[in-house]
């Protein structure tokens, strides 16, 4: 089995990326606990709306998960998920960070889902160049073929 290591220039941006996640975990509760930071929306709704976006993301992350663990083996992977966006593990990741904000009732950790925003497009962004440089042509074809990095006819 070809086990995936990223280069040695994306392995720092890996760990940005999994931050704001880790810090959602981290402040979300707090919300509950000590009273603060609460969404103005009705708890039961948010907290109810929350559930389905965690598991949303959860279900996109899976997805990603096990086609790229079945399919890569040093290759371009275009299928699967990969045929309708280029990266579907930050937009997992993003989904999931906004799912448990709201479930969690946080505004803090609410913010925090939007700062990751920017840092997910930078990760993103660096990673192509990365992937032009590794498959060149074919990855440059790729992104033509499928022009949404994150979010179909969006983004």
């Amino acid at each position: 089995m070809y086990h995936y290591r990223p280069p040695k220039e994306l392995r720092a941006l890996f760990i940005i990326h999994y931050a704001p996640l880790l810090l959602i975990i981290l402040i979300g509760p707090l919300t509950a606990y000590f009273g603060v930071w609460e969404i103005p929306l009705p708890k039961l709704l948010t907290v109810i709306l929350g559930c389905a976006i965690f598991l949303l993301g959860t279900y996109v992350y899976f997805k990603w998960e096990i086609f790229w663990h079945k399919t890569y083996k040093g290759q371009l992977v275009t299928g699967g998920i990969f045929q309708y966006i280029r990266h579907p593990h930050y937009t997992s990741v993003l989904i999931v960070g906004f799912g448990l904000a709201l479930f969690f009732y946080s505004i803090a950790a609410f913010i925090i889902a939007l700062i990751a925003i920017p840092i997910m497009i930078w990760s993103i962004v660096d990673e192509e160049k990365v992937l032009v440089k590794q498959y060149g042509e074919p990855y440059k074809e790729y992104m033509k073929q499928v022009p949404w990095r994150m979010i179909p006819k969006v983004f």
